[in-house]
């Protein structure tokens, strides 16, 4: 209920927008570009960002134990098997995608398991496939496409209508001024509150799958340490809700408006799973 609430408001944002800048005609436009948007990710996202981070695909012959696990926790979970990614990459990091479990895939960086045990990673990965069971990709995509466009729209708007409404009367530049400032900032704020709301649900949920909540604790904890020493290469704002540690850590200012709930938390929430689950 919270995230279809969210994502009213995000669809609600986007019409106001274009009121404002255009009218009923701007509101009824606007309203057709959200429309195509959610349709177009719901079919492409997944592929756009594996062609986007160059990631193989591999199989049980080519990556036995990483596919293993995968396979592994998709039978506990009661998912059919996703399609399993490597991404060529010295900074460890993880995500899934897909637009439901049957079109899923989940990808991990080189160096994951370089420094992850065998435990850690089944956490990682059981966080992701949480994602996949409860469908958090999809709809963080859509919320990610339509803050992209609500901030371009308004960045643009006053330009592309030459500063005047519907009736051709100017329109006044402080209101205009206002609505290109504000209007980013709130679908930040809208975007930011689904995604974080999805990664508590998905360490609960993958610490379940794991069966250990401590193993994916201390993979956050070990990820974070890298995420804030080096932004991982090729890493964008638009895919950094994707990932299990926001790649962007170490970067105070995109911190302001991360995705991610602070890793400490994230990690007390699992220490106190992990007890009451007697481990």
């Amino acid at each position: 209920m919270k995230t279809t609430l969210l994502m009213t408001l995000m669809t609600l944002l986007l019409m106001l927008i274009g009121d404002f800048f255009g009218g009923l005609r701007g509101m009824t436009v606007m309203l057709v570009i959200g429309v195509a948007m959610n349709f177009f990710t719901y079919w492409n996202s997944d592929k756009m960002v594996l062609a986007h981070y160059n990631a193989q695909q591999v199989d049980k012959n080519s990556a036995p134990e990483l596919y293993g696990i995968v396979e592994k926790l998709a039978k506990k979970a009661q998912l059919p098997m996703p399609k399993v990614y490597i991404i060529d990459s010295p900074v460890p990091n993880a995500f899934a995608t897909g637009r439901d479990p049957e079109h899923a895939a989940v990808a991990v960086n080189t160096a994951l398991a370089d420094i992850l045990t065998k435990e850690e990673l089944a956490g990682v990965l059981g966080h992701e496939l949480s994602h996949v069971k409860h469908r958090d990709i999809l709809i963080s995509t859509v919320a990610a496409s339509m803050a992209g466009a609500i901030s371009t729209i308004a960045q643009w708007g006053m330009f592309l209508t030459g500063g005047r409404d519907e009736n051709g009367e100017s329109r006044n530049p402080i209101a205009a001024i206002l609505v290109m400032l504000l209007a980013p900032l709130a679908a930040a704020l809208i975007q930011m509150a689904v995604s974080r709301s999805r990664e508590y649900e998905a360490d609960k949920s993958g610490g379940e799958l794991c069966g250990d909540p401590n193993a994916l604790a201390d993979a956050l904890l070990k990820i974070e340490a890298f995420a804030k020493r080096r932004v991982m290469p090729g890493a964008t704002e638009a895919t950094a809700h994707m990932f299990i540690i926001n790649p962007f850590s170490g970067v105070d200012m995109k911190q302001l408006f991360s995705t991610h709930p602070a890793t400490a938390e994230r990690v007390k929430l699992l220490r106190e799973q992990a007890r009451a689950m007697g481990k």
